[in-house]
């Protein structure tokens, strides 16, 4: 895909998800989130989500890639050095309401729970609906080491699932033969 700027998307963020976007503005590094239970190559860590502002004035997170956790719970990871004053930056746009919702799935359907909103809520603060993931930056230290990764698209295990449903649905046409079967058997008696 081609990159645009982001304000040029902004009128209809929902069509436009996974779009590379460009924007300036600067980082708010005492505004730091750190996401847990997020791996790379089996190696536990976090997500490291910033503020970040641009030069329109919206305020928005940036997923500024995956940290290694500390040698223990109790330390630190080691943060990227993040650079200071205004910065070009060019990643994903990405929406809070992007993934499935409702009873079916395991994100519960209340829309205050996605990963910006979880973001406010841990920082206090407001930002707009989407983040964006950072992919690379004016600044060389803006690239990072581990970049959000696109989701992996496949055909699935769908034909295995597929098999087990059919086979389930004989179980139960071949129970309600048996269980026929034993009644009419009484009714003969």
């Amino acid at each position: 895909m081609k990159t645009v700027s982001l304000t040029s998307v902004l009128a209809t963020p929902q069509a436009h998800e996974w779009q590379p976007v460009t924007t300036e503005g600067s980082f708010d590094a005492s505004s730091q989130i750190l996401l847990r239970n997020r791996y790379s190559e089996g190696v536990y860590g976090f997500e490291l989500l910033t503020r970040f502002t641009n030069t329109t004035g919206q305020t928005f997170w940036v997923d500024c890639g995956w940290v290694k956790a500390g040698e223990s719970a109790t330390t630190q990871p080691e943060l990227p050095t993040l650079p200071t004053g205004q910065v070009k930056i060019v990643g994903r746009l990405r929406l809070d309401s992007s993934l499935p919702r409702g009873s079916f799935f395991a994100i519960p359907s209340n829309k205050s729970d996605g990963l910006v909103s979880k973001a406010n809520a841990q920082s206090g603060s407001t930002t707009e609906t989407f983040y964006i993931d950072l992919l690379r930056g004016s600044d060389s230290a803006l690239t990072p080491e581990v970049p959000a990764q696109l989701p992996e698209l496949s055909d699935g295990p769908h034909m295995a699932y597929a098999l087990q449903w059919v086979f389930f649905g004989g179980l139960v046409v071949y129970g309600r033969f048996l269980i026929r079967r034993d009644v009419l058997s009484s009714k003969e008696l």
